[in-house]
């Protein structure tokens, strides 16, 4: 019964280290897709108001100097640089977590048993060698 659960873990976590980095991946992707889906609705909704009412369209004055647009410019693109490259750091750290605690599990799995063994071969030699002074103490 021992063998068989230990057997049906072990497949779980090899399932689960092979497939976790997929997973991680994936829904980065789908996110980003459902951001451009979003971003696309958004443009079509803009461009659609703006050609069925011009009239309504805000009229804007520039009453700043164009560098100063610009500068703003570059700050929303460095924001939001730093904002997509804070998603990649996070996902990045949890694509290793998903992929490295399966792997660790395993390996504490195996060296659990490989300590089970070792205690198991030393209690073997212990008696064996009470058994054999056992032994000389009758004899004498």
């Amino acid at each position: 019964m021992k063998a068989k659960l230990l057997n049906v873990l072990t497949v779980c976590v090899v399932i689960l280290a092979v497939l976790s980095p997929e997973l991680v991946v994936f829904g980065i992707v789908w996110e980003r897709h459902l951001d451009l889906v979003k971003s696309q609705n958004l443009a079509y909704e803009v461009n659609k108001t703006t050609k069925n009412a011009p009239d309504l369209a805000p009229q804007t004055e520039v009453t700043h100097s164009p560098q100063t647009s610009i500068q703003s410019s570059d700050r929303n693109v460095i924001n939001q640089m730093l904002t997509v490259a804070e998603q990649y750091k996070f996902a990045a750290i949890l694509q290793w977590f998903f992929l490295l605690t399966p792997i660790c599990v395993g390996l504490g799995i195996l060296f659990y048993d490989r300590y089970l063994v070792h205690r198991a071969t030393v209690l073997k030699e212990q008696v064996e060698m009470l058994e054999r002074l056992w032994q000389q103490g009758i004899e004498q």
